[in-house]
């Protein structure tokens, strides 16, 4: 099935990623360097490219970190009833 982007395989460069992403280009190369993002040097003079792919993927684990963690504070502010469906709610929505 082929990619819904007209961009699919696109490498971009730090800048741009870094723009988007409201990070600095250090911290979006030391993105790459760990592992996080996927890039590679390329061309003469080799200068560093991010595939646009991985930029998603990178966003797509941020929101699912995120969602994760709003549901921990969630579960740590409840309180047993409100759980288990017995007893007075302390927070009704």
């Amino acid at each position: 099935m082929p990619e819904s982007s007209p961009f699919a395989g696109r490498h971009i460069a730090p800048a741009e990623v870094a723009e988007a992403l409201g990070l600095s280009v250090d911290e979006v190369l030391a993105l790459v360097l760990d592992g996080r993002l996927r890039g590679a040097r390329l061309g003469s003079p080799a200068q560093w490219r991010i595939e646009e792919a991985s930029v998603v993927e990178y966003l797509d684990d941020q929101t699912e970190e995120a969602r994760r963690m709003a549901l921990w504070r969630q579960s740590n502010a409840a309180s047993f009833p409100e759980l288990w469906g017995q007893g007075p709610v302390r927070n009704p929505d």
